[in-house]
């Protein structure tokens, strides 16, 4: 068992690091579990970075070591490892997570950045030439194709953007396009660099059928979606870029999903499991891109922040408190509330063992829900730690049965 953590977050991706440096630079102890030898996620694949404000000629590998060079610089501690469950105590309050080595590590609060892997379209010949021929990633294996003629299959922004960066080492590149004749799923920009570039053709209207080839793949048949047509294109590899799968099945049953499989979260990044977060590209979210995962890397970190100071102090002040603590749900915008917490300090200001505890039912959704309190004023009395009495107050000398 390690020591306790005040958060881990899974993955080392944009999401991911980013959290790191907001999380550690808030003197939160911090561990990154990266299930790759070097972190950068998707990110480090990717050869271009031209849409990231203010990095105006960088790699993906390069921006992220620079992540990697920040986290450092603020202490996050990274460990490689594939984490496979996670577990929450029955206060849930402290997390417990496992890896496929047996490893256990403990947190108060979780930050899941695992990403998503590409989607695997399963056409016959995909699986078998994997790896010899077939590829999901343009800079891990462009030089193999120095010079020669190959297949990209899909129309998106990393379709398009991945065949731009190929077209700086092999002979053609043929793209197999589901969508009418002219219509890219890429933005306008990127549609305006395909199409002008001589290295790049389209086959439209069409989707992949087979992958052909003895040992290496050499060519590809294609199918015609709208006559049924079948034809063959000589090939000597095909890239596969028709979307991605989210790393989630090691939370499923524990963590609200898509129907899709991504990750639901609320604009602080929250899981439906209090202290969890999840960030990035595993999460169901409009846009998937560097600058959005560390978006969502900041907020999570800065919540996950408050989440811990929140639940530390309600333990020491309630739960673990031996005395009496009187806890008075309240808003800033309610006179009646604020006027209770004003009588409940005034009566117990100086008596020794009893403890005055506010909650602001908007900053503190969590406890309200945990005790159903959805109107205010209502105050709780707490006898070391368990729930004695509850009074919904309507007038003022009725917190007369709480002392």
């Amino acid at each position: 068992m390690s020591e306790l953590y005040d958060v881990i977050i899974i993955g080392g991706g944009a999401g991911g690091m980013s959290a790191g440096v907001y999380a550690a630079r808030g003197k939160m102890k911090t561990l990154i579990i990266e299930e790759k030898r070097k972190a950068g996620g998707q990110a480090a694949t990717t050869d271009e970075m031209e849409n990231y404000p203010g990095v105006l000629s960088a790699t993906g590998p390069e921006l992220m070591d620079a992540f990697r060079a920040h986290c450092d610089k603020f202490g996050v501690e990274f460990t490689k490892g594939i984490v496979n469950n996670i577990s929450v105590a029955d206060d849930g309050y402290i997390k417990t997570l496992t890896t496929t080595k047996g490893e256990v590590f403990q947190a108060k609060s979780i930050i899941i950045g695992t990403g998503a892997s590409p989607l695997i379209l399963g056409v016959p010949g995909e699986n078998e030439f994997r790896g010899k021929g077939v590829s999901y990633c343009a800079t891990c294996d462009a030089d193999f194709f120095e010079e020669l003629d190959i297949v990209v299959v899909g129309s998106g922004n990393t379709a398009v953007e991945e065949s731009l960066f190929l077209t700086k080492f092999v002979n053609k590149i043929t793209m197999i396009v589901r969508r009418d004749h002219g219509i890219l799923a890429a933005d306008r920009t990127a549609q305006e660099q395909a199409f002008a570039n001589d290295k790049i053709n389209f086959v439209w209207n069409s989707v992949l059928d087979e992958i052909t080839g003895d040992e290496l793949v050499n060519g590809v048949n294609v199918k015609n979606i709208k006559t049924g047509e079948i034809s063959h294109i000589e090939s000597d590899g095909v890239f596969m870029f028709v979307g991605t799968v989210p790393k989630t099945d090691f939370i499923k049953g524990l963590i609200d999903l898509n129907s899709h499989g991504y990750i639901v979260t609320n604009d602080k990044q929250e899981t439906n499991i209090p202290g969890i977060y999840a960030v990035g590209d595993v999460t169901d979210k409009f846009l998937r891109q560097v600058v959005t995962a560390a978006g969502d890397g900041a907020v999570a970190a800065v919540a996950a922040d408050r989440y811990i100071e929140e639940e530390d102090n309600w333990r020491k002040s309630v739960v673990d408190f031996d005395g009496t603590a009187l806890v008075a749900f309240w808003a800033p915008q309610n006179q009646d509330s604020i006027d209770v917490i004003n009588q409940l300090e005034t009566h117990n200001k100086g008596q020794a063992g009893k403890n005055v505890v506010t909650i602001d039912i908007f900053k503190n959704q969590k406890i309200a829900k945990q005790f159903n309190v959805s109107e205010i004023p209502v105050v709780i009395r707490f006898d070391a730690g368990q729930e004695a009495k509850r009074v919904n107050v309507k007038d003022l000398n009725e917190l007369e049965t709480l002392y």
